[in-house]
Formats: C-alpha cells, structure tokens, sequence
C-alpha cells in the first residue's frame, strides 16, 4: 500500500459505509449486554469474583444517602466512618469507595436510600439511563437513530460502575437542547452539573462568549438554589466536612490511589507517562488555557445552539484534572452533533475516522493505559474538539424541531464532502 493509499485510508475512510457501521452497532450492543449479564450472572450474593458488591462505586452513593437519611451527613466526608458504614452494610471486605461530591449529590441520592442496595441500583440506572438515551435521540438527526447511543462503550463502563456519567450527559443535553428555545431551562439544567463541577467549569465562560446571558443567569440561580437547600437540609458541618475531605480529593489525583489508567485527563497522561506532579499540573493548565481561548475564539464565529453545547462539552472533557473514562460518556454530545451534521452535508476529511476513534476511545483507555502504558484519550477527544471547532463557523443556526423534520434538512450521505 503505498503512502497516497494509507492518507486516504484515513483521510475519507469510504470503507466506513453506513452499512459497516450499523453492523459493528448491533454487535457491539450485543456484546455489551451480554457482557452486563455476564457480570450479574457470574456473581454470588450480589458480589463479584473480587467480592465486591455489583455497582462498586455506587456502593459510595448509597451509603452516604443512607447516612445523610439516618441525621448525620457530615459523617459522609469522614473517610473512616462512610469505610465503616460500606462494610456494615454489604458485610464485606474491600476497599473505600470515597464520596468527593459536594452536599448537592446527595440531594438526588437521598431519595435511593429508602430503597435496598440492588432495587435502588436498578432504579439508578434505569432513570439515568432513559433520561441519557431519551435527550441524546432529540438532540441527534432522526436517521442516526437510538442504536449509537446504546452500544456506547462508555455507557457500558457507566453502568458496570453504577455512576452517574449518564445523569450528567442528560443534563447537559438537555441544556444544550433547550439552549436556542428557551434559554432559562436550558440554565437550569446547566446549574444542576454543580454536583459535578469539573464538567460545568467551563459552562459560564461559553455562555458569556456565545451571549447566552439568560442561560448563564439561570444556570447561577439553579445552583444557588441547590447549594441553598443542601445547606438547609444537611446544615453547615456537611459543607465543612466536604471542603476538609478536599486535601484527600487532591491525594486521590496526585498520589495515584486513583491509577492514572483509569483516568482520561492529560494530567493523568502524564503521570502515566512517567512524569511528575508538577509538569502534569502546568500541562493541564496550559491546555486548558489553549482551550479556553480556542472555545471562546469559535463561539464567537458561530450563532447554532447545539454546536456551541457540543463545543463546550468535549472543552469541558479537555480542562479537567480529574476525569474517569466512564466521564467520557458526555462525548456522546459532540459526536451525535457532528455525526448529525456529516450526514446532512457531507463528510469532511478525516471526520469518519475521528468519529470512529472518539466512539471507540472508552473502551480502549483503560486497556491501552494498562497494558501498553498508551493513554490516547486526551488526544481523542483534542481531535474531535478540532474537528468542531472547524465546522462551527459555518454552521446555520439550527434547533431541534429542524433537525428532526425531515423537510428542513438534506439528505443525509455517507460521503466525503468536496469543500
């Protein structure tokens, strides 16, 4: 094969036809649930091989909202008494599943401790997991359809840990969804991410640029009236606890008691990579500068709701110290958007191949980042990112209702667009 040959293999990638793709789709569906009831199947009393309960970190979840149940949620940021209180209920002996989250968590966890473990797992799961699929279908050009985003790798990596990657990719789609109709919606969903803040950190910055003041002032009043009513439902000492716990937070990131294989950040890349603490920070922090810059610099060239969400969801994915690869899940966003646009206008070079690479990137993180020491996903999602930030500019403004009538939008194709 010769040089022109292997450009082009990557360059339009004509052999990832629709065809293709959907095949490897429902194999790859397939394989994820049977890998699902692999794992509930080969368990004994609810543990796996290793005896740990099925959900691992939702364990976390739980507990602490039983805690928080039982009048005493300063007690879940004490690492010995939440250890202690996961044993005793589980009767088992593995290893601490921290809670890092502040006081508004357990505001939607609350509700799952009047339930057992298994039942409010299940209940967890299914309410995420059809609020991620119901969002991602309206957000996605009708003919991509809802098999892409069930065979996600990252929403089987979600739901084998028991997260919450697919509560918070519904709310930033929803966010994005609402985001050109009605703004103060949209910010209210936005404002509920602040249980995750290392995913809405960038929200202000891109709403600001995109001059999206309702949304922005909606998202900052959502927020303060969460964080008021954890405050008055859980007192002042959990939110002094919470803020105590952050030097363990920081350990957790910088001493590895998180192993850097399992995270998808350019810090963690680094420390994989064999590098110190204080160059994977000052790397961090100058992609995220970069970033920022690039994010602001294209928001500004582009007036679609949708492509500005998309942007600031994989910039978010890009700035974070702190980042799982079951976080990926929120890539969904930006790769429904792209792959929605490609198909009503052609693909452009090397898009098919960035799609293919950043749907596949949460399966293969971990392995690569342990068998081979390769961490890829910061370049993955730096790629895709590019691949946004070159379309935005000539995006029309387009919302929800458009994408989805067939009449207001071209024909999809898989080509390669001649621009």
């Amino acid at each position: 094969m010769s040089l022109s040959q292997i450009i082009a293999f990557f360059r339009e990638a004509r052999w990832l036809d629709e065809g293709r793709a959907r095949a490897w789709l429902r194999i790859l569906a397939v394989i994820q649930i049977l890998g699902l009831l692999g794992l509930v199947l080969a368990s004994s009393r609810g543990a796996d091989g290793r005896g740990e309960p099925l959900g691992t970190d939702f364990v976390s979840f739980w507990t602490a909202a039983r805690l928080a149940l039982n009048g005493s949620p300063a007690s879940v940021y004490d690492p010995a008494v939440h250890h202690a209180a996961e044993q005793a209920f589980f009767g088992g002996h593995f290893g601490f599943y921290a809670f890092f989250y502040p006081p508004v968590f357990l505001l939607f966890c609350l509700p799952l401790a009047v339930a057992p473990y298994f039942a409010a797992l299940t209940l967890w799961l299914a309410a995420t997991g059809c609020s991620y699929l119901r969002v991602m279908r309206q957000i996605a050009a009708t003919r991509i359809g809802v098999l892409p985003f069930l065979a996600f790798p990252a929403v089987f990596t979600t739901l084998a840990h028991g997260q919450n990657a697919l509560l918070s990719t519904a709310l930033f789609g929803a966010g994005v969804n609402f985001l050109g109709a009605r703004p103060g919606l949209a910010g209210l969903c936005f404002g509920a991410l602040c249980y995750k803040p290392q995913l809405a950190a960038l929200l202000p910055l891109g709403l600001a640029a995109s001059g999206r003041w309702r949304a922005l002032l909606s998202m900052a009043a959502s927020a303060s009236a969460l964080i008021a009513l954890s405050f008055g439902l859980f007192g002042e000492p959990a939110w002094r606890a919470f803020l105590a716990e952050a030097p363990l937070a920081r350990a957790t990131l910088e001493q590895g008691l998180v192993e850097p294989e399992k995270m998808a950040s350019l810090f963690a890349a680094i420390r994989l990579l064999g590098g110190g603490v204080a160059l994977a920070y000052v790397l961090q922090a100058a992609l995220a500068g970069v970033v920022a810059c690039a994010l602001v610099a294209t928001l500004r060239k582009c007036a679609d709701p949708l492509t500005q969400g998309a942007l600031i969801a994989t910039a978010a994915l890009l700035v974070t110290p702190f980042l799982l690869d079951y976080d990926l899940t929120l890539l969904a966003l930006p790769l429904a958007l792209l792959l929605s646009r490609a198909l009503a206008t052609g693909f452009l070079p090397y898009e098919k191949i960035i799609l293919l690479a950043g749907f596949a990137i949460p399966a293969f993180a971990r392995p690569l980042g342990q068998m081979a020491g390769l961490p890829l996903a910061p370049v993955i999602v730096t790629l895709l990112f590019a691949a946004l930030t070159r379309r935005a500019p000539t995006e029309r403004v387009c919302g929800f209702a458009e994408a989805r009538d067939p009449a207001r939008r071209r024909q999809a194709k898989w080509v390669v667009a001649s621009r």
